[in-house]
């Protein structure tokens, strides 16, 4: 990060919410449920799968996890009523976790229950670390119930090695991403080499237990590296998908798409777009420098400047 992309970060919570939207709209599908299955349409058009999530993991009250919950609900019956290919991301702290590991299960399994009626699939998100135990401990409680969900494992997280020849043995349906929150060194690793040679490390062990992989990752050279392994180990499209998020490396995707492989594309929505948006730009700094630089230059179009683009979907 330069020092003016830096300064730049600081500044975010400053910048006008209509801004930060404007910028913001190529991330997320919009307020709606409706404004959702749009842009889900337009995704399904091109081609490409997607995973529907409800922003707002950060809630205060049970009634407001139970607002989540019943959201969730109903976008799972939306996908079914409106017969788009999509699938759906769950957090665990908007569902509860904060408030107790028995709450949050028993709204996580009417979510599971809800999907299994409509015959769709849900991913358990993964947070920062101090959720990743008690995420582990719920999927792994409910997997033998609802079989039709998966979780993400993060390739900078040291224990996810470990995590992960636990969750193989069970058949798990993984998505395997670099990560995004900020851990301390003893949590997690650091350098780009290294994030990448352990996500390496583990797609493989994810493939040698004959699981399915989301391979979320925006990374061009990790891609390259995959791209080879998938040959060497002559896959078949049914045996993994890449994963990007909306608004992300678009050329990349196409790419993707373009040479066969399948790709399915986070889309966030709902009114908990702010939140989502300033932890977008904290994380691709280069971003949130040309907000500003359009603020003074008054500029209404989005730059045409490659971006530089985060790597991870968490």
């Amino acid at each position: 990060m330069n020092i003016f992309n830096q300064l730049v970060v600081g500044t975010l919570p400053h910048i006008p919410r209509s801004v930060v939207r404007y910028f913001a709209n190529r991330y997320i599908a919009g307020d709606s449920i409706a404004d959702a299955v749009r842009c889900v349409r337009e995704i399904n058009r091109e081609g490409k799968m997607a995973t529907l999530d409800v922003l707002g993991e950060d809630v205060f009250s049970e009634e407001e996890v139970i607002a989540a919950r019943e959201e969730n609900i109903r976008v799972l019956q939306t996908i079914a009523t409106e017969k788009i290919d999509s699938n759906l991301s769950i957090k665990l702290t908007s569902l509860g976790l904060k408030f107790g590991r028995k709450f949050c299960t028993e709204n996580v399994r009417a979510v599971l229950s809800a999907a299994g009626k409509h015959k769709n699939f849900v991913r358990y998100d993964m947070e920062d670390s101090t959720c990743t135990s008690d995420t582990i401990e719920i999927f792994r409680q409910l997997q033998g119930e609802f079989p039709a969900s998966g979780i993400v494992l993060q390739a900078y997280m040291r224990r996810s090695e470990a995590d992960a020849r636990v969750l193989i043995k069970t058949g798990t349906n993984f998505r395997l991403c670099k990560g995004i929150y900020k851990e301390p060194p003893g949590i997690a690793f650091q350098g780009k080499d290294e994030v990448r040679q352990n996500f390496l490390h583990l797609l493989e062990m994810m493939f040698d237990g004959g699981c399915y992989v989301g391979i979320a990752t925006h990374d061009n050279i990790l891609v390259d590296r995959i791209n080879e392994m998938i040959v060497r180990r002559s896959l078949s499209r049914d045996q993994y998908e890449y994963q990007m998020l909306l608004g992300v490396q678009p050329e990349l995707r196409e790419r993707l798409l373009a040479e066969g492989h399948r790709v399915r594309l986070y889309v966030p929505f709902g009114r908990s777009w702010y939140a989502f948006s300033m932890r977008r730009f904290k994380e691709n700094p280069e971003i949130a420098g040309y907000i500003l630089r359009a603020i003074f230059a008054r500029r209404r179009t989005l730059p045409t400047e490659k971006l530089s683009q985060s790597e991870v979907i968490a």
